[in-house]
């Protein structure tokens, strides 16, 4: 190799070296040469041990048409709780036409009723997907099977196509093209019984239909109002919202407190050998008497929590986690002690130091909600403190 051409290479290579890529190939192109290695992926505990959180409108995307109707079932009942008096869904073969319903009033299909019409594909909505639905929903309420309802909403994962909004916009356009393609693509699609004629009085039922009606949902609307229901981070993760700041215990002792609070100054009483009759009397005894206060801003801390967790999390969340706790402070409860308020502190201090790491709560929870969740314990009479 002339000497020219050797110092050409040894220029380039070292040109590589300072530009920081440490691995140089003597065969292959000059693109295999300078292709920079792969930028490293940002990474969290969290996203190492599940992944990286996929977003719901995503997700939607990889259901199945019956999980898809779930969710919407389930949207539809959290979501529309004021709307309605109830949400149903309407399953398998011999449905009418209808997937999600939502009833105004008692009398349900026959009365002033919502549809929301499941569709799940790989497109937004097309025409074409959708046209032997507006057949079904025509032909049972010229019937009589259910009232025509107050609102149909076509809800896919993608919403509706260009088209499809185009007649969804425009009821009378909407009309006449059901109309002229009842013959092609919606007389056999109704029912697997009978092919439906567009003639007759069915034929001036359509002319007479009010066709503005029909209307879409998109996947992101969906979201934006499941993400305020208690369900949203069971199903798509992502954790749990920011916890508001719970309020301080009020200075009057309230009737719901009543309970816990006479099993407090019972354990005070076993503990000073002298009655305890009110709260007033502990400010004889200074650190019984912090000790009270501190309970009971901590049973004000659990109940916040109670608030947060229905708000947040599935039911029977906040329940379950009353569980984690009485299970694993009730040995220690049931044991011997010198007296009622030394069994207080122990289980308390039992509570706090238990590990919980099912329960979705622990991610949100604090040591004082654990004191807390003892006293709504004996609120209940689950734990009492002198025996």
């Amino acid at each position: 190799m002339p000497i020219e051409a050797k110092n050409q290479r040894s220029d380039r290579y070292r040109g590589i070296r300072a530009s920081g890529y440490n691995t140089f190939r003597m065969t292959g192109s000059l693109t295999d040469i300078l292709a920079p290695a792969p930028s490293p992926v940002q990474t969290t505990a969290t996203g190492i041990t599940h992944g990286p959180l996929i977003p719901p409108q995503q997700q939607l995307l990889l259901y199945s048409p019956d999980p898809w109707e779930d969710f919407v079932h389930e949207w539809a009942h959290y979501c529309l709780k004021k709307r309605y008096v109830q949400v149903q869904r309407f399953t398998g073969a011999g449905d009418r036409g209808i997937d999600v319903a939502g009833f105004v009033d008692a009398q349900k299909l026959q009365g002033v009723w919502d549809n929301y019409q499941c569709k799940h594909y790989d497109h937004a909505l097309r025409p074409s997907d959708v046209w032997a639905e507006f057949g079904k929903i025509i032909w049972y309420s010229f019937n009589k099977a259910y009232r025509v309802p107050r609102h149909y909403f076509f809800v896919a994962p993608k919403g509706a196509g260009t088209k499809l909004l185009a007649l969804l916009s425009d009821a009378t356009k909407l009309k006449a093209e059901v109309i002229a393609n009842w013959e092609k693509r919606i007389r056999a699609a109704i029912t697997s019984t009978q092919e439906i004629s567009l003639e007759g009085e069915l034929l001036a039922y359509v002319q007479a239909f009010d066709f503005s009606i029909f209307d879409a949902k998109t996947a992101l609307e969906l979201i934006e109002d499941h993400r305020e229901t208690p369900v949203h981070t069971a199903r798509f993760g992502g954790g749990l919202p920011p916890r508001p700041v719970g309020s301080s215990a009020p200075s009057m002792i309230a009737p719901g407190e009543s309970k816990y609070v006479s099993h407090l100054l019972d354990a005070y009483a076993d503990h000073t050998k002298a009655p305890v009759s009110d709260p007033g009397t502990l400010k004889t005894w200074p650190k019984l008497n912090g000790h009270f206060i501190r309970q009971r801003e901590a049973f004000y801390q659990a109940e916040a929590l109670r608030v947060f967790a229905r708000d947040s999390v599935p039911a029977g969340t906040f329940e379950a986690f009353q569980d984690d706790i009485y299970n694993g402070v009730v040995d220690i409860h049931d044991a011997s002690h010198a007296d009622g308020y030394v069994r207080v502190c122990e289980v308390t201090k039992a509570a706090r130091e238990l590990q919980i790491t099912a329960n979705p709560l622990i991610s949100c929870s604090n040591p004082k909600d654990r004191d807390g969740v003892c006293h709504q314990l004996a609120n209940e009479d689950r734990l009492k403190w002198s025996t």
